[in-house]
């Protein structure tokens, strides 16, 4: 089971560096991110919605590689890729198990002007260490499903950043 990070910064970029660093910490499998949405709210009030990574097209991808080896395989490669890419993004917008859009949104829409939030969806991680290079950033948490032990944590790291 994932749980559920909602941190919200005083910046209006602070969460997409953040994000970036939980990237790395994913390459190097400290972490293990599900999903995750930076919400921006600009000085006149427009709010940006970037999604991590697109599911929809991962779908069409993996199955656009699949159904093109399929095809291949039976000389039609152009009909087997465009099937298989089709229903591999039908089913990726049927399963989007990642952070529901419309409590993004809802969230967005109390933002200040020039602020961020950063939405993670965590599998697993190594918390000690990925509380450590979060802290430099900041911030407030505003929801979680962590344990209250490890929020607790995080809470105090981003609280006594440097």
């Amino acid at each position: 089971m994932s749980n559920l990070v909602v941190v919200a910064y005083n910046d209006e970029y602070r969460a997409a560096e953040a994000l970036a660093t939980l990237r790395r910490l994913d390459d190097d499998d400290l972490i293990d991110l599900e999903d995750a949405v930076v919400v921006t709210k600009d000085a006149e009030g427009k709010i940006t919605i970037q999604e991590s990574q697109s599911l929809t097209a991962a779908g069409v991808v993996g199955g656009g590689f699949w159904g093109l080896l399929t095809g291949a395989i039976f000389f039609a490669p152009v009909v087997g890729a465009m099937m298989v890419a089709q229903s591999g993004a039908r089913s990726r917008q049927l399963s989007d198990l990642g952070v529901h859009e419309e409590f993004v949104r809802a969230t967005g829409e109390h933002l200040a002007p020039r602020t961020s939030e950063l939405f993670v969806l965590v599998r697993s991680a190594t918390p000690e260490r990925v509380v450590q290079h979060l802290a430099p950033f900041g911030g407030e948490v505003l929801r979680t499903t962590l344990t209250p032990d490890t929020e607790a944590k995080l809470r105090r790291a981003l609280n006594e950043r440097p």
